[in-house]
């Protein structure tokens, strides 16, 4: 088989299932990408330029339109590069939707099969815009965030078939799309992610090691931000470090901004976070740990006492899944997206996002009773291995997939 990849952070959501079709040495696998570090062993990377310019002349709600078909239309010359110099036909196309990259590429190659990624439809109300009043929106007007969704539209209409990643993701598309979008999760390797009860974490810096017999709080995020709860989860620390004089925070995370408007310029949520605590706050039992190696991330999840995920309705992280197959004791936000897997007190415990308080009651209870509540992290890794597991269910389910719609079949819709 000849695979084709699109995504403008090469490998983004398709890393595990690019290194499984590559290693099968009968296939060829490319992928289209903007310029970045990453390689991967038996990929053909190929990048385009991302769009050099810096303002437009056109209606503002008409900007991320006209960037996503400049994007697809670099991705359709890098196409016809493929075809005419190089003589590649693929047997299928995969891409993700969300900037236009899939959008022009069936008019290079009419006959294969494209599978696209719907990620995320936009909503004016009901989802992540207006969820949170404290914090301002880049889409105030509704109307904006409608044209917002026109790339998703164009991108639909171009594709064979979609997949999104969860049950309520897919839920947020139109009646009409969903019956052409599968549900179907990257996946965990549970083999790698798993409890260890022998983990140690050495801090940066001082070098200490840190292991389960500690009490620690852990908090990830690839950066610090309220859609994932960062201001009420620092908001709950002042109490819940009076309470329990042995407790560490561990926090894992960049000071960037992923979703959402940014804080006020020169500034981070994290220095606006720490200026409002002040001296309530034990700067001494709190850590701040930047970005981690994947290897010391796993261990900082192996030594936690209670993790907690926080997230306004919106993409569910992947580092919420990889928790629960540590055996994480979590303490979630009672928000869709987290209700799809979490459980209360099945397989971990649900807080009101916008409580603080609540929050560090929750937390408490859990680091009070631990030692009695294993069931509920031998119930999380449950979880993650049935629903999640990499090896033993998400790659055949997405090979699968691959296989239904290069050979002409209808593909099922089911997780």
């Amino acid at each position: 088989m000849i695979y084709l990849f699109i995504h403008q952070n090469f490998p983004g959501q398709y890393r595990h299932i690019v290194r499984a079709l590559a290693d099968e040495r009968s296939n060829s696998v490319y992928f289209i990408t903007q310029p970045n570090q990453n390689e991967m062993v038996g990929v053909h990377k190929i990048s385009y330029a991302p769009d050099p310019r810096t303002q437009l002349t056109c209606h503002p709600f008409a900007v991320d339109i006209d960037r996503a078909i400049h994007a697809g239309a670099r991705v359709a010359d890098v196409c016809r590069t493929l075809r005419d110099e190089r003589g590649v036909r693929p047997d299928l196309i995969v891409g993700h939707s969300g900037w236009g990259e899939t959008l022009f590429v069936k008019d290079v190659f009419p006959d294969v099969p494209l599978l696209s990624n719907f990620e995320f439809y936009y909503h004016s109300c009901g989802v992540d815009v207006g969820f949170d009043p404290e914090f301002g929106t880049l889409f105030n007007n509704p109307s904006q965030l409608r044209v917002r969704n026109a790339t998703n539209l164009l991108a639909f209409q171009a594709s064979d078939w979609g997949h999104t990643a969860t049950q309520w993701q897919q839920s947020l598309y139109p009646p009409e799309m969903r019956r052409r979008i599968s549900i179907i999760h990257e996946g965990v390797d549970t083999d790698i992610v798993r409890p260890n009860a022998a983990a140690a974490f050495r801090m940066p810096g001082s070098g200490e090691v840190l292991t389960p017999r500690d009490e620690i709080v852990t908090y990830v995020a690839r950066n610090l931000e309220p859609y994932r709860g960062f201001h009420v989860f620092m908001r709950a620390l002042p109490t819940l470090l009076r309470r329990r004089k042995r407790l560490r925070v561990l926090i894992v995370g960049g000071d960037g901004v992923s979703y959402g408007a940014p804080p006020q310029p020169g500034s981070t949520f994290r220095e606006l976070l720490l200026r409002e605590l002040g001296k309530t706050l034990d700067r001494t039992r709190v850590h701040f740990l930047g970005h981690l190696a994947y290897d010391a991330y796993l261990n900082v999840l192996q030594v936690s006492s209670v993790h907690v995920y926080l997230t306004y309705p919106f993409v569910l992280s992947w580092s919420f899944i990889e928790a629960m197959a540590s055996g994480c004791l979590i303490v979630g936000s009672s928000t869709a997206p987290v209700l799809e897997v979490l459980r209360d007190g099945e397989n971990g415990f649900t807080t009101d996002f916008f409580s603080a308080p609540a929050l560090a009651n929750r937390i408490e209870s859990a680091l009070e009773d631990r030692k009695q509540l294993q069931r509920l992290r031998s119930c999380a890794r449950e979880t993650a291995v049935q629903d999640f597991d990499l090896k033993r269910r998400q790659l055949p389910r997405w090979k699968k997939l691959f296989g239904d719609l290069a050979n002409g079949h209808r593909p099922s819709l089911g997780t």
